[in-house]
């Protein structure tokens, strides 16, 4: 019997929860799934959701999750759609949320990394740990998320069920963007070259995107493409190499900004905040390498992102990175600075290192595809739906 269900899609534009929403909703309607969806969203977002079926119902809500009477008014407005069942995406669950529901995880960072001590980091705790007891399932999105859910905060294992996500589609399929100004077989190559020469990139460079909270490890980065740019300032290939950061504005940052000016490569770091996502694969693709040293990730979906550009990638031995890229990628210590250099040079100077880990991250990238993701959140829904009435 097909189910009514509540998905709160108000993330459906962000970088990495909007990656997880859109892609999972289009696998739904790839899978052709019978249930009826209502997507809970903002009405000046309603495009996003455009070619979905006819079973996907937007709904629109103007509220912000982060305001806190939403932990009220959304409630009582999912409560008034009358699901069978709610599915929140991400870990913000308000604290009335009508049951059943599933919660999907994607990292623990704000318990694990955002001050560990005190009474804002206990209230954090305790809902996050509120909201996951109630649920039906927990989603992990990782073995590492999994185990930092039932380890971190105390939840029965049965309950928690590791769904991996995937890299966008558009990543693989390397087509020109909504506003490409090239048409034909040439389109994808001429979009490249206007979108870097707007950006005045015409030198080789290494690439970081995500975030730049503490535990990207950015200051390490930075210390180490330093090391790197002194080995190689001889180099007649790589002396001219760059460092482009895409993500935050650096002046929120000022560890970041003092990193950059204590190792005194001001002229050779770009920061360029968060860009559009067809903008973002023309630099993924036109990238030497990807960076990505991080003390912590959920999944990490930046790496997998690259990869199916076609791009090598560098990453750190933390948490879930080992466990999304396998043996694709050069893996680092991001704990040790000369280290994160060492495979930044390793892969840039040894050319069949470089052809061997592009081989392997596309070969890695159809480990992990949105169907399958879908398949089986399905099944966690219809399995949450019928055990509904287990005691709370």
């Amino acid at each position: 019997m097909p189910l009514r269900i509540v998905l709160d899609a108000r993330h459906v534009r962000d970088f990495g929860f909007g990656t997880y929403i859109r892609n999972l909703l289009r696998g739904f309607a790839t899978l052709n799934a019978p249930h009826h969806f209502l997507l809970v969203a903002h009405q000046n977002e309603a495009h996003e959701f455009d070619g979905l079926p006819a079973n996907f119902e937007r709904i629109f809500y103007e509220r912000n999750d982060n305001e806190p009477f939403d932990q009220i008014a959304f409630p009582f407005f999912a409560r008034s759609l009358k699901p069978d069942l709610t599915h929140i995406p991400l870990n913000a669950v308000p604290v009335m949320l009508p049951k059943p529901f599933v919660v999907t995880v994607h990292d623990l960072s704000t318990i694990v990394f955002d001050s560990p001590t005190g009474w804002q980091h206990e209230v954090r705790r305790f809902q996050a740990r509120r909201g996951m007891m109630r649920a039906e399932t927990v989603i992990a999105v990782s073995e590492a998320t999994r185990h930092d859910v039932i380890h971190l905060l105390g939840i029965p294992p049965e309950r928690v069920q590791r769904i991996y996500g995937a890299a966008d589609p558009r990543y693989t399929h390397h087509v020109p963007g909504a506003t490409t100004r090239a048409a034909g077989p040439e389109a994808w190559a001429h979009e490249r070259r206007r979108i870097l020469e707007r950006y005045q990139v015409h030198y080789p460079f290494l690439l970081y995107a995500g975030t730049i909270r503490p535990q990207k490890n950015i200051p390490r980065l930075v210390e180490a493409f330093s090391l790197l740019k002194g080995e190689l300032q001889d180099d007649p290939l790589w002396k001219e190499l760059r460092l482009i950061i895409i993500g935050d504005e650096i002046s929120r940052f000022p560890a970041v900004r003092q990193a950059v000016i204590q190792s005194r490569i001001e002229q050779h770091v770009r920061f360029l905040g968060f860009v559009p996502l067809d903008t973002l694969r023309v630099f993924y693709e036109a990238a030497e390498s990807f960076v990505f040293p991080s003390l912590y990730e959920g999944f990490g979906l930046p790496p997998l992102e690259a990869m199916a550009s076609g791009t090598p990638v560098i990453c750190s031995s933390s948490t879930s990175l080992p466990e999304v890229v396998g043996d694709a990628a050069m893996i680092v210590s991001p704990d040790n600075v000369f280290d994160i250099a060492r495979g930044m040079k390793e892969v840039l100077l040894d050319r069949g290192l470089r052809a061997e880990l592009v081989r392997r991250g596309a070969e890695r990238c159809r480990h992990f595809r949105w169907e399958d993701t879908a398949r089986e959140v399905l099944d966690v829904y219809e399995r949450a739906a019928r055990g509904s009435q287990r005691p709370a």
